[in-house]
C-alpha cells in the first residue's frame, strides 16, 4: 500500500497504535506472498528428542529447582485473555431460538441440563435466578430451558459467556468454589513461593475485563495473607501496537463502515511483548484452564518441580560454558565437551568444519549458538487432543531443530507431511518452564529469536464480509523457534484442559468423593 494512499485519518490511526506505515506495508507483503509450511522432517519420540524422567531422577532435580525458587527466580505466567465464548458455544446455539422447549432440546442441552447440579456454578445460578424471583429447581422441572441459560450466559444473569474463562466457577470445595485463576494462584503457592514467601504470576487479560481480574486478584490475596503467602500478581494486556491489519480476499486492506483500516488482535504469538517487559528469570507458561482441584494436584507438582530442575540443570552447565568462552579461558578438551553438550543435550548442529577454523571464529560461532533462552517442554502421550506436537523440523538451510508445531503451519495436502504428522507419539499440553536471562543475568531480547515465517493467514469475516487475518508466530511455536528446546514426557494426569462446558463434568474437574 503506497504511503499516497493512507489518508490523515489512516495516519492518525496507525500513529494511535503505536504502528507505523512501514510495518503495515511488512504485514501486506506477508499476505501477498503467504506463509511458509513448516516441513516436518519426523516426530520427536522416546529417546529421539522427548527425554523420560526415571523415578529416582525426579527428588534430584526438585532439590536443584527448590534453590532458585528460594532465591526469587520464578514466575508463573498464564494468558488469560480468551472470553469463555466457545466454552458454551452449544448452549448458545440451543439458546438462539426464541421458543426453544423441552420438545425441541438438542442432546447437548438435555446433556447439560441433566447435569446442572454437578457444575461448580450451581450454587451461583441458584443465587442468580433466586434474585430473578425465579427457583432453579423448579425451572429445571418445568422446562424454562431460555430463562435458565438466559441466567447462566447473559448480561442479564452470571453472563459466563462473555467473561474470562479464569473467572469462571470451575471446581466446588467443601466450602467455596474455585475459578481456574485462584487453582494458579494455589499453584503458585505451592511451587513458586519463594523464602520470603512470595508467589509470583502474572495474567495477561483484555482491556474490558482487566479491573474485574484485578478485583478478583485482590480478593484472592487478601484469603491468602491468613495463611502467611504474599502474592505478587501483575496484569497486562495484548498490546495494541501488535494487532494486525485485516485485508479482503484479494489482499487488498480491509476497512470497515465508516472507511477506517480494520486490525485485529495478532494471536497468542503477540503476547511475547508481555513476557518479554515481564524481564523475568525462571517463567512457567501454562493455559488458563489447564487447573484441576487440589486433590490431583500432587503430579502436577511433583513434574513442574522436575522441569524446573532440569531447566536449572541445563542453565548451570550452559552457563558455565559461556562464561569459560567469554573469558577466552578454554582448551582444546573443553571445546570438544563444549561442542559435545551443544549437539547432545540441545540439538544444536554446528559447523562441520568448526574444529578446523580459527580459534576465534570458534568462540564466536559457540558463543552465537549457545547464548540463548531456554525452554523446557512437558510433552504427554498423544490421546487424541486437538492441536500440537513436538517434531524434528527441517530448516532451508537443511538444519534440524526440535519444534512445537501446530496442525496449521503442515501443509496436510502433501501426503508425506501428513504421514508424519498422524504419525506423533506426543502432545503439546502448554506446559513450559523458560530461562529467559543469559549467563551473565541480563534478559534476552526475545523478539531476536522468533522465526517470522511461522505466522499463519486465517479466514474470518466482517460484518458478513469476508477477510484474511494475519496471526503471529505462535507464543510457543514460532515465537520461540530459535530457543534451545528440551521435550520431557510428563503424566498424562498433568493435563486437563477445559474447552467446552461439558469438560467440567469429567471426574478431574469434580469434587473429591466424600
Amino acid at each position: 500500500m503506497p504511503h499516497a494512499l493512507l489518508t490523515p485519518t489512516d495516519q492518525q490511526d496507525l500513529a494511535a497504535r503505536g504502528q507505523s506505515a512501514e510495518a503495515v506495508l511488512a504485514q501486506l507483503a506477508m499476505f501477498q506472498r503467504g506463509m511458509l509450511s513448516t516441513q516436518l522432517q519426523r516426530p520427536c519420540t522416546v529417546g529421539d528428542g522427548i527425554v523420560v524422567l526415571q523415578a529416582h531422577e525426579i527428588p534430584a532435580l526438585a532439590a536443584r529447582y527448590a534453590q532458585a525458587v528460594a532465591d526469587g527466580r520464578v514466575t508463573k505466567f498464564v494468558p488469560a485473555s480468551g472470553a469463555a465464548t466457545r466454552m458454551f458455544h452449544t448452549l448458545l446455539a440451543a439458546y438462539e431460538p426464541a421458543g426453544v422447549t423441552p420438545s425441541t432440546r438438542t442432546p447437548e442441552l438435555q446433556h447439560f441440563l441433566d447435569h446442572v447440579p454437578q457444575f461448580a456454578f450451581h450454587a451461583a445460578l441458584q443465587d442468580c435466578l433466586r434474585a430473578q424471583g425465579r427457583d432453579l429447581a423448579t425451572g429445571l422441572a418445568t422446562g424454562q430451558d431460555r430463562e435458565l441459560l438466559a441466567a447462566l450466559l447473559t448480561p442479564q444473569g452470571l453472563n459466563y459467556a462473555n467473561l474470562p474463562k479464569a473467572l469462571l466457577h470451575f471446581h466446588r470445595y467443601k466450602d467455596h468454589c474455585r475459578t481456574p485463576l485462584a487453582e494458579h494462584c494455589v499453584e503458585a503457592a505451592t511451587y513458586a513461593q519463594d523464602r520470603r514467601h512470595i508467589a509470583r504470576l502474572h495474567v495477561t487479560v483484555t482491556a474490558q475485563h482487566r479491573e474485574a481480574v484485578q478485583a478478583h486478584i485482590a480478593s484472592l490475596a487478601q484469603q491468602a495473607r491468613d495463611t502467611g503467602t504474599q502474592y505478587e500478581v501483575t496484569v497486562s494486556i495484548q498490546r495494541p501496537e501488535t494487532d494486525t491489519l485485516a485485508v479482503t480476499p484479494d489482499n487488498q486492506p480491509f476497512r470497515d463502515e465508516g472507511g477506517h483500516l480494520l486490525f485485529r488482535p495478532g494471536g497468542h504469538g503477540a503476547l511475547l511483548h508481555n513476557l518479554q517487559a515481564l524481564q523475568a528469570d525462571i517463567v512457567f507458561l501454562k493455559n488458563v484452564d489447564n487447573v484441576v482441584p487440589d486433590h490431583l494436584k500432587a503430579p502436577t507438582y511433583d513434574y513442574k518441580r522436575a522441569l524446573g530442575g532440569y531447566l536449572v540443570t541445563i542453565q548451570q552447565r550452559l552457563f558455565t560454558y559461556l562464561e569459560r568462552l567469554a573469558a577466552g579461558q578454554l582448551h582444546d578438551a573443553l571445546l570438544v565437551d563444549i561442542a559435545t553438550f551443544a549437539q547432545q543435550d540441545l540439538a544444536l548442529q554446528l559447523p562441520i568444519d568448526l574444529p578446523q577454523r580459527p580459534r576465534p571464529e570458534q568462540l564466536r560461532v559457540l558463543m552465537e549458538r549457545l547464548n540463548r533462552p531456554i525452554r523446557v517442554c512437558g510433552m504427554v502421550r498423544n490421546n487424541g487432543e486437538p492441536g500440537g506436537g513436538p517434531f524434528w523440523v527441517e530448516h532451508l538451510d537443511g538444519a534440524l531443530s526440535r519444534q512445537i508445531v501446530e496442525t496449521s503451519q503442515v501443509d496436510v495436502a502433501v501426503p508425506e507431511q501428513q504421514a508424519i504428522l498422524a504419525s506423533s507419539t506426543h502432545f503439546n499440553p502448554v506446559d513450559l518452564v523458560c530461562g529467559l536471562r543469559d549467563f551473565r543475568g541480563q534478559p534476552f531480547d526475545l523478539q531476536q529469536f522468533v522465526d517470522p515465517t511461522t505466522g499463519f493467514i486465517a479466514h474470518k469475516t466482517y460484518a458478513g464480509r469476508p477477510l484474511k487475518a494475519l496471526e503471529w508466530p505462535g507464543l510457543w511455536n514460532g515465537a520461540m523457534a530459535a530457543w534451545h528446546t528440551v521435550f520431557v514426557e510428563v503424566p498424562l494426569e498433568t493435563f486437563s484442559p477445559v474447552k467446552t462446558v461439558f469438560d467440567l463434568l469429567r471426574p478431574e474437574h469434580q469434587p473429591a468423593e466424600g
